[in-house]
């Protein structure tokens, strides 16, 4: 029977850490402060604003909500966005999705300042990604690398398959995953027999928004396997892993809510304090 990846208990950790830093920035003269922009009143993201600003005033950093009606013009919204990015009080800037229909998810995306988008998908930190280089990466595939390493397991060597090639986590978290020296084989929905390739995996990462795909007959016995999936189903959230089936033969599994998850507003505040050293701040 497996043991648990528990997200909740490396959350507690990481956020402590964080609480740290930013004591030590403030004793500097610098409140790190996060700014999240609103358009409209879609509920869940109304719901994930306010748990940020929970997460933000618990950890001791500042928080700002710019609430803007679904009516409101994109050249209005970019030009909120100009205003935060020339704000040095500001340190991380982040769009909640989805936006209304006609303003252009890619072009707001794109003028948040590369050094403040802490979501992690403004081209050029896309492309830092790729490079190697240091920049703002997206919170949920750091959430998976977090919890493995975080709970003593050893990336390097391992045969890693990453189920989802999302623009979200399977794609950036490919080459995340490469910088801790892994061997990454990708699968997605167009991959045939799924499974012939799970099973040779000794870490299964799911990311493809799909409840239950992973079966136990696709996991090999002792194998880690980290769900990255979120869904809604009559019986509740659940998972891309048919979690009860597969714990039977896993070594590690994280389970969903509870596991991935835990960790991303966390890392959102994290990568707040990094666009804080990327904007000229010395530690």
């Amino acid at each position: 029977m497996a043991q648990l990846l528990d997200g909740k208990a490396v959350a507690k950790v990481l956020k402590e850490e964080i609480r740290e830093e930013i004591v030590q920035w403030k004793e500097k003269g610098i409140r790190p402060k996060l700014a999240v922009i609103l358009v409209g009143d879609d509920p869940a993201s109304v719901v994930y604003a306010r748990s940020k600003q929970k997460v933000s005033e618990s950890l001791g950093m500042a928080f700002e909500l710019f609430v803007m009606s679904g009516s409101t013009p994109e050249a209005e919204v970019l030009a909120q966005i100009e205003k935060l990015n020339q704000d040095q009080n500001v340190h991380g800037i982040m769009i909640e999705l989805p936006l209304p229909k006609g303003i252009a998810k890619e072009k707001i995306m794109a003028a948040v300042r590369p050094d403040k988008d802490v979501d992690g998908v403004h081209p050029i930190n896309r492309g830092y990604i790729l490079s190697g280089e240091e920049g703002l990466f997206p919170a949920t595939p750091q959430s998976c690398i977090e919890l493995l390493i975080r709970s003593g397991v050893q990336i390097a060597g391992k045969h890693v398959v990453i189920v989802g090639r999302g623009e979200t986590v399977g794609k950036p978290l490919v080459f995340l995953i490469l910088k801790h020296n892994a061997t990454v084989t990708i699968c997605h929905s167009k991959t045939p027999d799924l499974g012939a390739f799970t099973r040779q995996a000794d870490i299964v990462i799911a990311a493809v928004g799909r409840a239950k795909l992973i079966k136990k007959d696709m996991i090999k016995q002792g194998a880690i396997v980290v769900d990255a999936g979120i869904n809604e189903t009559p019986e509740g959230i659940c998972g891309d892993v048919d979690f009860e089936a597969v714990k039977e033969v896993a070594d590690l599994i994280s389970p969903v809510p509870g596991g991935v998850g835990s960790l991303t507003t966390a890392l959102i505040m994290r990568n707040v304090l990094k666009g804080i050293v990327l904007q000229g701040g010395k530690r």
